[in-house]
């Protein structure tokens, strides 16, 4: 198992794992032509963020975005963790929590001060996954506009 950072040669798999994760997610549906224009905007603009694989034996199976942002109430840099995933027939061997540690190291490695994300509130598997991995739940409530 490695964790590294995506290249263009990866889009297609991670098109794939978008598609089953926005197949779970209320709020999504998945489209793929937009899923790879998003994940090549990211991609080839590392200021945006960064895209993390996980691969075995050289495949993607899973992956996360780490889009870079600044809190004004930290007055620091910090992450918006997306699109965190593995692929289901690799799911409950810990490589999920292997990949988010990974990006945590990044992280402070780049001197950011938080990572926050979202996840679907009914979705309690992952939202015990990330308990375990230190992820508090905040008294800040979602809400967004589509323009």
């Amino acid at each position: 198992m490695t964790i590294d950072f995506a290249t263009h040669d990866d889009l297609p798999a991670m098109a794939d794992l978008l598609y089953e994760l926005f197949t779970l997610e209320a709020d999504f549906h998945p489209v793929r032509e937009k899923h790879l224009a998003g994940l090549k905007l990211i991609l080839d603009t590392p200021a945006l963020g960064r895209l993390f694989v996980l691969r075995v034996e050289g495949n993607v199976v899973g992956m996360a975005n780490a889009l870079i942002t600044v809190s004004t109430a930290l007055g620091e840099r910090v992450v918006l963790l997306e699109d965190v995933i593995v692929s289901r027939t690799w799911r409950g061997q810990q490589l999920g929590r292997a990949l988010v540690e990974q990006i945590f190291a990044w992280a402070r490695m780049q001197g950011m001060a938080r990572v926050t994300l979202l996840a679907d509130h009914d979705n309690h598997t992952a939202l015990t996954f990330y308990e375990k991995l230190g992820f508090e739940k905040s008294a800040m409530v979602v809400r967004r506009k589509i323009l």
